[in-house]
């Protein structure tokens, strides 16, 4: 006699990641659809996400914490500009405050999802990242919020040479626990956001660190704390104060990054003006920090309360502007001809781009390739029913545009309970529509993969818009229902009672 088989475990949704994008996907679930079955998956053993995975020294936000932090839950501390523990900590308290954490799977990674039109649902493949283990679960709806890059590797050019040498190569993504860089000659090689973290942390007790960079960034000096923010909490109490926080805020980013947009060579200027004034009289500002592009064509590098120039004022820290030709032993030597002692090499060198965590994703047998798909509102893809994705801005705070597409999803759930629909799927109207890569944004990780990620349209609803006002309208405002998005009932579809919203 055979044994009956082990009924396969059936959610309404599934969420892919437990980080930032994730919890805050489970709060607006959680809200709008309390009878929902839902469960975040995680691969790692801890919430998180981004905030717990790097641990190299001065990890911190480079966007403030009030339009970083999710616009239901105030961020409370003093500093806008905040290290890793402390948004770890307004993470996790976030989570238990609202019974999140008891949905988190911990160590389950998601390999594959197969939708199925005659069932309306996805068959999940899973593995347990501790055991090896595999099962199988079923979903009506599976929204990835792992953002869009590699966790268990960076990216790391070929260096010639790398071999020979004599210390420590190391990336802070992978950032080992017993390095102590005390007394130590650092270089850093990269100029961006981590870079420009890593160097004024690390030369608080290292004998000397240099940033090495191919190209100069923008760098702007921002203050740790929002002193008209604070001073609103003491006046207003911080309900009241939060909103009015955001929205102060949300305008001075969009007012600069349009001003950056609009005037690009006034916006220059004034940057080199400023960093002028922070860095010692005589110094090379031209050579090391003007970069060859226009400010916001990548993301500008904010430095609380001006940390490298402080470092770099101080003599504790330098910066050059050159090629690797190869390492040495001792080193490293550049292609003018100048050598680089180093008894630490932090390749700070970027991300290796990965869209929805490398799920393989097949529809009715198909497999998708991402590459022929275009994305719709900037959180479904064309051809895929019953799948949604939060991609941050690149441009401003990632959770203004995570928090709009949660609430833009749940909407969108609730139409569907009220009109019997189980399945939607995008699909364009003119399949012959004009398309571009998904992020324009030249930043080096972002092009090194942009053949690999879905595109987008030259036009609503198929533009990935990077301004928080007009998603607003989009995603806020604007129905859920458009032409260009299918709605049907399966036969077959076994619609569970708790799928209901109450």
């Amino acid at each position: 006699m055979t044994s009956p088989a082990t009924p396969v475990e059936h959610l309404d949704v599934v969420i892919v990641g437990a980080g930032i994008s994730g919890i805050g996907a489970a709060y607006y679930l959680q809200r709008d659809h309390p009878r929902r079955s839902v469960a975040l998956l995680e691969a790692r053993g801890a919430t998180g996400g981004t905030w717990d995975l790097f641990r190299y020294p001065g990890i911190r936000s480079d966007s403030d914490l009030h339009t970083f932090g999710y616009e239901f839950k105030p961020w409370r501390d003093a500093r806008s500009i905040a290290d890793a523990d402390r948004i770890l900590a307004y993470l996790r308290e976030t989570a238990a405050e609202h019974g999140i954490d008891e949905k988190v799977r911990f160590h389950t990674k998601v390999l594959a999802a197969s939708w199925s039109s005659e069932d309306a649902r996805w068959t999940v493949e899973v593995e347990r990242t501790d055991t090896g283990e595999r099962s199988t679960l079923t979903a009506g709806w599976v929204f990835a919020a792992g953002g869009y890059y590699r966790y268990d590797e960076g990216f790391t050019p070929v260096f010639e040479g790398r071999e020979r040498f004599r210390g420590r190569i190391v990336h802070p993504q992978a950032w080992p626990e017993d390095l102590d860089h005390a007394g130590k000659r650092v270089v850093v090689i990269g100029s961006g956001a981590t870079a420009v973290t890593l160097v004024p942390a690390m030369a608080e007790t290292a004998a000397r660190v240099t940033m090495l960079q191919r190209t100069p960034s923008y760098v702007m000096p921002v203050p740790s704390e929002d002193r008209l923010a604070n001073r609103l909490r003491r006046w207003l109490g911080e309900e009241r104060a939060y909103p009015l926080i955001r929205r102060k805020n949300i305008a001075k980013g969009r007012l600069i990054w349009q001003f950056c947009q609009k005037h690009p060579e006034r916006a220059r200027r004034l940057i080199r003006w400023v960093n002028t004034k922070q860095l010692p009289a005589g110094y090379p500002v031209d050579e090391h920090f003007k970069p060859p592009y226009g400010p916001w064509d990548q993301r500008l590098c904010a430095v609380p309360d001006g940390d490298l120039f402080r470092a770099i004022r101080n003599g504790t820290a330098d910066v050059v502007t050159d090629r690797i030709a190869t390492f040495t032993e001792d080193g490293i030597l550049l292609e003018s001809g100048r050598e680089l002692q180093a008894d630490v090499v932090v390749t700070a060198t970027g991300l290796n781009v990965q869209a929805f965590g490398g799920i393989r994703l097949t529809v009715d047998g198909r497999e998708v390739s991402l590459p022929e798909t275009v994305a719709y509102k900037g959180m479904m893809l064309s051809g895929v029913p019953n799948l949604a994705y939060a991609i941050g801005y690149t441009n401003s705070s990632w959770t203004l545009k995570v928090g709009l597409l949660c609430e833009h999803f749940t909407r969108l759930l609730s139409y569907m309970d009220a009109h019997g629909y189980d399945t939607c799927c995008p699909e364009p109207a003119d399949p012959d529509m004009p398309t571009r890569p998904f992020l324009d944004f030249a930043a080096g990780y972002v092009q090194r993969a942009i053949h690999l990620l879905p595109r987008q349209g030259d036009r609503m609803p198929w533009l990935t818009s990077m301004d928080y006002r007009s998603d607003v309208r989009l995603l806020r405002a604007d129905d859920v229902a458009d032409p260009e998005l299918h709605f049907s009932a399966a036969a077959r579809a076994a619609r569970p009672a708790e799928a209901v919203s109450a």
